[in-house]
């Protein structure tokens, strides 16, 4: 299926640090060995290190860092993974994080990467924001399952500071949260800022959750994690980047496994010409149209910030022939991308929150009236088009016109293109697709807008975490609380054994079964297909 026209519109290997020539703090995380008698799980005493009870000194390849225990977890907050991409630096490759002496406290967040105040993510114009956050068991185990969580927000909005992974680290895993460069900053393409002439440009972001997770192949053993045992999972843009490192040569062997939530909305990327032509206009519009690095690297924060993309559609990731030498989809149909099991859904509601969205941000509320105006804008089709989906979607088959373009939204952008994904991917891995389905999950993000969210984007996130900031923070029912804790299950299982079990059978294109994530018991379901209308979308392509 096409994917279609919406609002939503020279990376080297990170250079390995020689440990022999390091720090004692060095050679220290080489062999994962926590400083000083201090244990990451424990929260013992430091010894010569200054350490005292609740607060675990580990050894990283850097130096050493003191975080806090509590409640049978502990924390190492903003831990830095990379140089600060600032000066020269902006729109380059990661380089390594500088090295220190002592014992580096890690007990807050660090700042997170440059973006405007949303719903999504608070104000930072901070471009020193390449840091990590990591929570692991208490009790000194040593070999566990690694999960590194890439947040959402469009590639635009976000922050790892967010998300308290505390219930899943008590499961038995390791948490990583990780900051990755946003917008522009991340993934303007401009030929200017090739590394070489000729050389691909973009995707620095993705290049940021490579280095993340080189950072936790050298670092990890230290607070009780297996290296050779890694699950990278994220939400929305988060889905998207985990996609994004599936068909990166870059990240091979860098996890083992996969989830994918809500990811699988733009399966087709811009080739480099297109991207560096957007960036060129970028550039003039910032100022530089002479559209050298020099200018663009001496461009204000807020100045950048104004005039990037925005909304929805935030940023995408281009085929620059290096990060990303073919679009995601092409490589998931071709067999191309690295072989890890993977689990992979949508959720029921999708686009709800984003006909909420339009209308707490002013825009016009959906009415018989202008749903078929407001189908063609939202999927950038042409009036025809439009009336042929309408008549796919009838205003009677729904509560509300809000609810019927809801339907549309998030057959035509989500679901029928994670279909397309879980098809492919299943003829070369172990696949286990999912449908987020609870139509009472709380809304966390928006007021009310006169209709009900359901299962809407975002909303499997706080049966995964806690959330630190969200503006309407909602409880969740006793049913619910259920579902939660099995969710957590089928994911930790997965980082544990490859397979969430439960019950949950892999995904076939002979077969296809999903796993319908409802309270309090998920079932099992053949039906997603024809719910979501891809026999039509497909054709429509």
């Amino acid at each position: 299926m096409r994917v279609f026209a919406t609002s939503w519109r020279h990376w080297r290997k990170y250079l390995r640090l020689s440990l022999a020539a390091g720090t004692a703090a060095a050679a220290l995380a080489a062999t994962g060995v926590v400083a000083s008698g201090a244990s990451a799980a424990s929260g013992s005493s430091g010894g010569n290190n200054g350490g005292r009870s609740g607060s675990p000194v580990v050894g990283t390849a850097d130096g050493f860092v003191r975080g806090s225990s509590a409640a049978g977890v502990s924390e190492f907050l903003g831990l830095p993974y990379a140089a600060p991409p600032v000066g020269n630096l902006r729109w380059q490759p990661p380089q390594p994080a500088a090295r220190w002496s002592g014992v580096r406290a890690a007990t807050s967040f660090a700042p997170h990467c440059p973006q405007s105040a949303s719903p999504f993510g608070l104000a930072s114009t901070s471009e020193n924001c390449l840091y990590l956050n990591v929570y692991t068991p208490a009790g000194g185990a040593r070999n566990r399952p690694v999960m590194v969580w890439i947040h959402g927000g469009a590639l635009v909005t976000g922050e790892s500071n967010d998300y308290n992974p505390a219930a899943l680290v008590r499961d038995g895993v390791v948490v990583v949260t990780i900051n990755y460069r946003l917008g522009a900053l991340g993934f303007l393409a401009d030929s200017a800022l090739a590394a070489q002439p000729g050389g691909p440009s973009g995707n620095y972001g993705l290049m940021d959750q490579q280095a993340a997770l080189r950072w936790v192949q050298r670092n990890i053993g230290g607070f009780g994690g297996d290296r050779r045992n890694v699950t990278v999972f994220g939400e929305s843009a988060g889905g998207l980047s985990t996609l994004s490192q599936l068909v990166s040569p870059g990240a091979q062997g860098l996890f083992q496994h996969a989830i994918v939530e809500s990811g699988t909305y733009a399966l087709t990327q811009a080739t480099l010409a297109s991207a560096e032509s957007a960036g060129a206009a970028f550039a003039a519009k910032v100022g530089c149209a002479s559209n050298t690095a020099a200018c663009l690297r001496s461009v204000p924060v807020s100045t950048i910030l104004a005039d990037q993309n925005a909304g929805a559609g935030g940023y995408q990731p281009n085929i620059d022939g290096d990060v990303l030498p073919q679009s995601i989809g092409t490589a998931l149909s071709s067999g191309q991308f690295n072989h890890v099991p993977v689990i992979i859904g949508t959720n029921h509601d999708e686009w709800r929150l984003f006909v909420g969205l339009e209308q707490a941000e002013g825009g016009p509320a959906v009415t018989a009236a202008n749903y078929q105006s407001m189908i063609a804008g939202t999927l950038g089709v042409s009036a025809t088009v439009a009336a042929a989906i309408a008549a796919q979607y009838p205003l009677t088959a729904y509560a509300s016109p809000a609810e019927a373009l809801g339907a549309v939204g998030t057959d035509a952008i989500f679901a029928c293109n994670g279909l397309a994904a879980e098809e492919s991917l299943a003829k070369y891995v172990p696949t286990y697709a999912y449908e987020f389905a609870d139509e009472n999950a709380p809304e966390l993000y928006l007021p009310p807008e006169g209709f009900p969210y359901g299962a809407a984007h975002a909303s499997e996130i706080q049966y995964l975490f806690s959330l630190n900031t969200v503006a309407f923070p909602a409880m969740l029912s006793a049913s619910q609380q259920r579902l939660a804790a099995i969710m957590k299950g089928y994911w930790t299982n997965l980082a544990k054994f490859g397979r969430p079990g439960g019950g949950w059978p892999r995904f076939s294109v002979a077969q296809p079964v999903w796993r319908d994530l409802v309270p309090p018991q998920p079932v099992n379901e053949t039906g997603f297909a024809a719910e979501h209308h891809c026999s039509f979308w497909a054709a429509l392509g």
